[in-house]
């Protein structure tokens, strides 16, 4: 006999839909998936209820670029730094996430590709959501590669850069089954060989850290390219060569339809002004808030942490180099953008909640199942405070820590 699986309706809480918030209605979770909304009136005898209080049941935030939390690093091959990772994140609201790895000597990262291989086949193992207490689903990686332009390598270690066409792109192309985006410099030689390669081997090719022209983005988009990494932020802009003006990534990634964005909304690495600017040229459907948060984040004022081989400090909400010349990564994690995005920039929620859900996962290639509360989906999804901080997180129909009686975690 079949075992029916547990009913669960969340009530009196605003429920936010991709281009709605909705009162009145529950959301009805059964098992690991979300079976609908109803009206409290129409709920069964029998049905557990859980009373959110009026919070705001949103779906899990999905951050496709986060490299740490709390001292640790995805680069590092450690269970104790990937669940530490992991569960902060859960704890914040967001629910799956793509393990984002910096450029390293080709040794070392061969080593952190393999372990992110040996745990998410745990992982997948053991049942995605099953478990209450786990931390976000990991559901790939994130590489921000060797192959970007040393012009442009901002945080990260210029010693590790390589170029496309020295033999090393079939070692890293071995993990195209846990790859799902890599960035590169489409500028750089052999860079639109490599952008078909990837693309064949089902995975996304970024262009980012780069001093591109327009002409090379357009090039590397006829190639497969489909996404562009953190705007603004280590990428080439409008020059002037003699009378002309020639535009950079920047532009493109603007301009050209066909490209989903990223930005850093932290209010660190951008200000109001160009987080809106993307928002007005982008939209919600293309532009996806991601944190990018280092080791630093979760971290106290004057912690020091490192990005790949290189040494920062969270200093005024963000990492800066020691010296104070540059940023070196987030210390914010995809909730706290929230309110930034909402109160600063003045994007409606729904947006902004799509921009931290549903447009990452469909960047990704797995809104089918993730992104919103939708009927069919896994019951991935948070109950956030006003501010945005999780009261509860649920991950396949599982809460996370604690089987909710209600009550602040």
């Amino acid at each position: 006999m079949l075992r029916e699986e547990r009913q669960l309706a969340l009530v009196h809480g605003r429920i936010a839909l991709p281009d709605r918030i909705v009162e009145g209605s529950s959301l009805v979770i059964e098992g690991p998936r979300i079976l609908g909304l109803a009206r409290e009136d129409e709920l069964g005898t029998g049905i557990e209820r859980l009373d959110v209080g009026g919070r705001l049941i949103a779906p899990g935030l999905v951050d496709i670029h986060i490299h740490g939390a709390l001292g640790h690093a995805f680069d590092e091959t450690s269970e104790e730094a990937w669940k530490a990772i992991t569960g902060e994140n859960a704890r914040r609201g967001v629910t799956s996430l793509l393990a984002t790895l910096v450029a390293a000597p080709l040794p070392r990262l061969m080593e952190s590709l393999a372990f992110a291989r040996e745990w998410l086949l745990r992982e997948e193992g053991r049942g995605a959501g099953a478990r209450p207490g786990s931390g976000s689903q990991v559901l790939g990686l994130h590489l921000e590669s060797p192959y970007i332009s040393p012009s442009q390598c901002g945080a990260l270690d210029p010693s590790s850069l390589r170029l496309p066409g020295d033999g090393s792109v079939p070692s890293i192309l071995e993990f195209s089954d846990i790859l799902k985006i890599v960035v590169l410099a489409p500028e750089l030689p052999g860079a639109l060989a490599l952008v078909r390669s990837l693309a064949q081997a089902g995975i996304l090719p970024a262009a980012g850290h780069s001093s591109a022209r327009d002409g090379d983005v357009r090039a590397a988009m006829e190639a497969g390219l489909g996404h562009v990494t953190h705007i603004w932020s280590a990428m080439s802009s409008v020059v002037r060569e003699g009378p002309w003006r020639r535009p950079g990534l920047l532009e493109a990634a603007l301009a050209f339809e066909g490209l989903s964005v990223e930005m850093i909304a932290d209010n660190r690495h951008l200000p109001p002004t160009l987080m809106k600017l993307a928002w007005k040229c982008l939209g919600p459907d293309r532009l996806c808030a991601i944190s990018d948060a280092s080791s630093g984040a979760g971290l106290p004022e004057g912690s020091v942490y490192s990005l790949g081989a290189m040494s920062y400090e969270v200093r005024d909400g963000v990492g800066q180099s020691l010296d104070r010349s540059f940023f070196g990564g987030s210390t914010t994690l995809l909730n706290q953008e929230l309110p930034i995005l909402t109160g600063l920039v003045g994007i409606p929620l729904c947006e902004a909640l799509r921009m931290a859900s549903l447009t990452p996962a469909r960047v990704i290639g797995v809104a089918e199942r993730k992104g919103s509360l939708e009927a069919g989906k896994d019951a991935d999804l948070a109950v956030f405070e006003d501010d945005f901080s999780a009261w509860r997180t649920m991950i396949g129909g599982a809460w996370l820590d604690t089987a909710a009686r209600g009550g602040r975690r």
